[in-house]
C-alpha cells in the first residue's frame, strides 16, 4: 500500500508541476522524453534502459523490469522578432525579445512486470508547448522616427501565447516471445492555451474584418481543452547485439478552444499532430552502445497549425474550416547517441538531433508567436549509480540560434506598402536532473 500511494502522490506532483512548464524543440515537441534519452539526442525507440515507454515506444515496457524515474530539466530559450520596414520613417520598425528564460519541466515514469510476459507501467510528459511573450506599448505601431519598442503586431499590451498539453500514458506490453514485443499506451491529453496583444485582428469595420468571430481571438484567458488517443509499440530484439523499435500515435482529437473560437481554424481546433518514429540500438562493445531514430511529425494534418497565412480572405476568415494557422511543414527528425559504461558506477551519454524547420518564410508574421525554427541540438548525460537499486541521471541540451525572415502580412494589409519584412530567432539550452530506482 505504502508503494501505491507513493506512486499515486508522484504523479499528482508532475502533473501539477507540468502546469508551469513552457518549450519548443522539433517543432514544439521536446527533443527527447527521460533524461536518458535527452543525453543521446532523444534517440529512444530500441533502448529499454529506462520506464518511459508510455512516450517513447510502448512495446519497451516489458523490457525495462521493475524500475520508476522522476526528474525535472531547466529548460532555457531565447525568442526575438524584428521588423524591418523601409520607407516608413521609423512606423512598424522594432526589434524585441520575449520575456520567460527559464521554465522547469517535470516528468515522471513507473513500470513494473505483471509475470515473464507482461508487464504495465504509467508516464506521465508534456508533449510539447509554446511560449512567448513580447513587449507591450504603442497601439498602431505609428512611433514617426524612432525605432518601436511596442507590441510588434500592433495590438495593445503585452504580445505573446502560451500553450501548453500534459499527458498521462497508462501501458501495457506483452512479450511475444523471447525477441519480441508489442505494446499500447492510452493517452489522455489535457492542453491549455492562452493568447494576448492580438487586438489588430479583431476589426469589425466593414472591409477589414479578418475573423469570423472577433470577440474570440485575445485576451479572453486561459481555456483548456481534453483529448484521448493511443500510442502503439513494437520492438525486436533481432541479434544479441541490434535491437529495433517503432512507435505510432495517430492524429490525436481534441476539445476546441472556445474562448479562441476567432483565431484558431476551425472554430477554436488545436489537435496534436500524427507522430511516429523508427529506431536501432547496437551493441558496438559490452561497454559501448549507439542509437539511432528516425522520426515523422505531420504538423499539416493539423488545419490550425499546418493551414498558411495565405488563406487569410474574406472567404476564409480567421476560425473559418480553412481560416489561416501558422503554416508548418510535416517534419523529419533525426537522433542519434551514443552510451558509454566508463566504470561499474558510471554511464557516459552523448547525442546529436537534427530536424527540418516547420517554419517557412512565407509564414513568418503569424511565427512571431511561436518561433519554433530550431533545427540542431547537441546533448551531453550521464548516470551515476547510488546503490544497485538507485541511480541519478542529468542531462544538458544546447541548440544554437536559428532564424528566419520572410515578408509580413503588413505588405498586403497597408496600402502602397512593400518590402517590410519579418525575422524571427530561436536559441535554447536545458538542464535536467532525474533520480531512478528499482524494486
Amino acid at each position: 500500500m505504502k508503494k501505491i500511494n507513493t506512486l499515486r502522490a508522484t504523479v499528482v506532483a508532475a502533473v501539477l508541476a507540468t502546469g508551469s512548464a513552457a518549450w519548443a524543440t522539433d517543432g514544439y515537441f521536446p527533443h527527447g522524453f527521460g533524461m536518458k534519452s535527452k543525453g543521446m539526442g532523444g534517440a529512444a525507440v530500441a533502448v529499454t534502459d529506462n520506464a518511459f515507454a508510455g512516450i517513447n515506444n510502448p512495446a519497451a515496457s516489458v523490457w525495462a523490469g521493475n524500475r520508476a524515474e522522476m526528474g525535472v530539466d531547466i529548460f532555457m530559450p531565447k525568442r526575438s522578432a524584428a521588423r524591418s520596414a523601409p520607407g516608413f520613417g521609423g512606423m512598424l520598425e522594432g526589434d524585441v525579445e520575449s520575456d520567460g528564460s527559464a521554465f522547469a519541466v517535470p516528468e515522471f515514469a513507473y513500470n513494473k512486470k505483471i509475470d515473464d510476459r507482461m508487464s504495465w507501467g504509467v508516464t506521465v510528459y508534456g508533449n510539447g508547448g509554446m511560449n512567448t511573450e513580447y513587449p507591450g506599448g504603442n497601439v498602431n505601431c505609428m512611433n514617426q522616427g524612432q525605432q518601436f519598442k511596442g507590441n510588434l503586431l500592433c495590438g495593445q499590451g503585452k504580445l505573446g501565447v502560451d500553450l501548453m498539453q500534459l499527458i498521462v500514458a497508462p501501458t501495457l506490453a506483452y512479450k511475444l516471445n523471447d525477441q519480441h514485443s508489442i505494446g499500447v499506451s492510452p493517452l489522455l491529453v489535457m492542453q491549455q492555451f492562452k493568447a494576448t496583444g492580438l487586438q489588430a485582428f479583431t476589426s469589425t469595420a466593414p472591409g477589414q474584418q479578418m475573423s469570423m468571430n472577433p470577440g474570440n481571438v485575445t485576451d479572453k484567458g486561459t481555456d483548456r481543452s481534453t483529448g484521448v488517443g493511443v500510442r502503439l509499440g513494437y520492438l525486436g530484439q533481432l541479434s544479441d547485439t541490434l535491437k529495433f523499435g517503432a512507435s505510432y500515435s495517430p492524429k490525436i482529437k481534441m476539445g476546441k478552444f472556445d474562448k479562441y473560437s476567432g483565431l484558431f481554424a476551425d472554430e477554436g481546433s488545436f489537435d496534436i499532430p500524427e507522430n511516429y518514429a523508427l529506431g536501432i540500438n547496437v551493441q558496438v562493445t559490452p561497454a559501448v552502445s549507439v542509437a539511432a531514430d528516425y522520426s515523422r511529425i505531420n504538423y499539416s494534418g493539423v488545419q490550425s497549425i499546418g493551414n498558411p497565412m495565405s488563406n487569410l480572405s474574406p472567404t476564409s476568415p480567421m476560425g473559418s474550416a480553412n481560416g489561416p494557422g501558422f503554416g508548418w511543414s510535416d517534419i523529419n527528425v533525426l537522433k542519434l547517441g551514443v552510451q558509454w559504461q566508463a566504470t561499474s558506477t558510471m554511464v557516459l551519454r552523448a547525442g546529436y538531433n537534427q530536424s527540418t524547420n516547420p517554419v517557412k518564410a512565407e509564414n513568418v508574421t503569424f511565427n512571431i508567436l511561436a518561433p519554433g525554427v530550431i533545427t540542431q541540438h547537441f546533448t551531453v548525460g550521464g548516470t551515476y549509480a547510488l546503490s544497485k537499486d538507485s541511480e541519478f541521471t542529468w542531462a544538458y541540451m544546447y541548440a544554437p540560434k536559428n532564424t528566419v525572415t520572410g515578408p509580413s502580412m503588413y505588405n498586403a494589409m497597408m496600402p502602397g506598402a512593400s518590402g517590410i519584412t519579418e525575422t524571427i530567432r530561436m536559441s535554447q539550452q536545458s538542464l535536467g536532473v532525474q533520480y531512478g530506482w528499482k524494486f
